[in-house]
């Protein structure tokens, strides 16, 4: 897959407090790509640059083909941002929200009623559209912000927190939505979380400490990189002792923390009588987190 995002050596800096330091990733189209760190290591910083909010110190940012230096209205226009704060209008209607933004995109007539009857159904808008912004659930309200940054057909949408304070079934609609959008349109989405289960499902993932990049890989790879596996059995204390490993007492069972699978097969392997009823658990990606940069993301366990 080709490279719809190159970030190269980028350089952002408040005073004394350096917020991005030289700062390199790429990311691939139609990927869900993770940026994730905790508040103050980079990541909103690093979005501003790209979305031509913020001037950077240093670097090249190049999107879809296109130097930020040299086309920076080009590049506005490749781009959906979802902020973690919503930025609708609350006094006025969903339709006049989306109306009014369009407008700014150049959309206007039957264009945007076309447009808009696509993200109706998409959505599922139809019973809020003449609904005032403030009169909305957190989750209608997310809704509304996702198709707001996707009025102008954006090859990239930026997911910023997007499901920050919704509760878990809205969070499932919302990225419900997302993959279909992944799915049927190929759409490249860069997301910034702390849920952990989000991250989970990403294709790439890059770990922001203080700046710079403290890790990156596919999950999987950094699990195996800087997590270990679980094994839990559920058998007499007597059997588990067999295997000669350290162990813990886990509800019904007991847990043996493990290098990787290859060590669990090994046991398996050679004590099969052991394992009659049992499980392997990667290790998760708040681990991932805790190991590459020595801090606790927080968010939910995945």
């Amino acid at each position: 897959m080709e490279d719809i995002i190159k970030i190269e050596h980028l350089y952002k800096s408040y005073g004394a407090v350096k917020a991005v330091q030289d700062l390199s990733f790429r990311v691939k189209k139609g990927e869900l790509f993770a940026f994730l760190g905790l508040n103050g290591a980079g990541k909103s910083t690093t979005i501003s640059i790209m979305c031509g909010q913020l001037k950077k110190d240093g670097g090249r940012v190049e999107i879809n083909g296109k130097n930020l230096d040299e086309y920076p209205t080009e590049i506005k226009r490749e781009l959906g941002v979802v902020f973690q704060n919503s930025v609708l209008d609350k006094p006025i209607s969903v339709y006049e929200n989306l109306k009014t933004r369009a407008a700014l995109y150049g959309i206007y007539g039957q264009a945007f009623e076309n447009r808009m009857q696509e993200l109706t159904d998409t959505f599922e808008l139809s019973d809020i559209l003449n609904r005032p912004i403030g009169k909305l659930s957190g989750g209608q309200k997310r809704r509304v912000d996702v198709a707001r940054a996707l009025l102008h057909k954006p090859s990239i949408l930026i997911l910023d927190e997007p499901t920050t304070g919704l509760d878990p079934q809205t969070r499932k609609t919302v990225w419900g939505i997302i993959e279909h959008l992944r799915k049927t349109e190929n759409m490249t989405v860069f997301l910034t979380t702390h849920y952990m289960e989000e991250a989970v499902d990403a294709d790439y993932v890059v770990i922001l400490d203080a700046g710079k990049i403290a890790a990156e890989g596919t999950p999987l790879e950094l699990k195996n990189q800087f997590t270990g596996d679980y094994l839990y059995l559920y058998t007499e204390e007597e059997k588990v002792k067999k295997l000669g490993k350290p162990y813990e007492k886990m509800g019904e069972g007991f847990r043996i923390n493990l290098k990787d699978t290859a060590e669990a097969t090994d046991l398996v392997v050679k004590y099969p009588d052991v394992f009659v009823d049992y499980e392997i658990i990667k290790g998760k990606m708040d681990d991932v987190f805790l190991n590459a940069t020595g801090k606790n993301l927080g968010g939910d366990n995945a």
